[in-house]
């Protein structure tokens, strides 16, 4: 840091006053802006994969869209891999497996029960993760707020549900707070998004083989690489980077609670992308959704 003359000491101390709520306000609330903005762009992505999964399969959208996105992120990171050590290199491993499988699972999971009822039993992963990361109290009341409004989303009930696709659902929510976990870890250990970057390129050498065996030269027609592109840049490299930056000022716990917006943003996408239109019982749990994600954020302001 350069020394300050003692003129623009005294300027400092001038101005600090005035600038000073405006920058804490940033600070508190930008890594917010980065999770909210994380959620908008995977699941308008999602929207863009429903487009595509027919012709390729589930397998085949995860393979694709991991592929892509792993080439972006080392082309632009160019991370380095020498000097690394062996703890560095586990935690990237994990967090590929994480990837891989949080990813693999979910779809999965949507292409035998709804989407709605998928990403319903997907978030219930981050909410537990949110009750056992916290030490307050109000976390686990805004977690079951929260809950509530996931539950209203699944429909009524998941008895109807085919049980291996709910059982998909369930281990991708597992994997996705193990994502959230080692994601935070991989962005204290590496500068930028390097970690990142290494880790898709795991997650998408674990994941190419199995789409190769379910979509076969399928995933080489020119517009289904297009789209593929389009759903690896807005659902895996866009929203994990905001989320690995995020990560770095944000506890895990509040991460977590806010992950349960994710069902009431992909009902927007659905409304304005798919036309899907929303009831009276979808407002009321993306509401109950919202109220709980911002009790979080401020309970961590505040320290209330």
């Amino acid at each position: 840091m350069d020394p300050i003359a003692p003129a623009d000491a005294a300027q400092v101390v001038s101005v600090a006053p005035a600038t000073a709520p405006a920058t804490s306000a940033r600070a508190r609330f930008g890594p917010v802006g980065l999770v909210l903005a994380g959620g908008i762009s995977v699941q308008f992505g999602a929207a863009v994969a429903v487009w595509l999964m027919p012709r390729v399969g589930a397998l085949g959208v995860v393979s694709l869209r991991l592929l892509v996105a792993a080439a972006v992120l080392l082309v632009v990171c160019r991370p380095k891999v020498r000097g690394l050590s062996r703890a560095d290199w586990g935690t990237v491993l994990i967090f590929g497996v994480a990837m891989a499988a949080m990813n693999g699972l979910f779809y999965q999971a949507a292409d035998r029960i709804p989407l709605g009822a998928a990403v319903t039993l997907e978030v219930l992963g981050p909410l537990a993760l949110s009750v056992f990361a916290s030490r307050r109290l109000s976390s686990v009341l805004w977690a079951g707020i929260a809950l509530c409004g996931v539950a209203l989303l699944s429909g009524g009930g998941f008895g109807g549900l085919d049980p291996v696709g709910a059982a998909f659902a369930l281990g991708a929510g597992a994997m996705w707070a193990a994502y959230i976990v080692f994601s935070a870890r991989t962005g204290a250990r590496f500068p930028r998004a390097d970690g990142l970057a290494l880790a898709m390129g795991v997650a998408a050498v674990l994941m190419l083989p199995l789409g190769i065996a379910d979509a076969g030269a399928k995933l080489l027609v020119p517009s289904t690489i297009l789209l593929g592109a389009a759903v690896a840049l807005m659902s895996s490299v866009l929203p994990y980077t905001l989320e690995m930056l995020a990560l770095r000022r944000l506890p895990n716990s509040v991460f977590a609670v806010l992950m349960s917006l994710e069902p009431a943003i992909a009902a927007l996408a659905g409304f304005l992308v798919l036309h899907q239109a929303l009831s009276a019982v979808d407002a009321l749990a993306i509401s109950l959704v919202i109220v709980a994600s911002m009790g979080a954020v401020r309970s961590q302001v505040t320290g209330k």
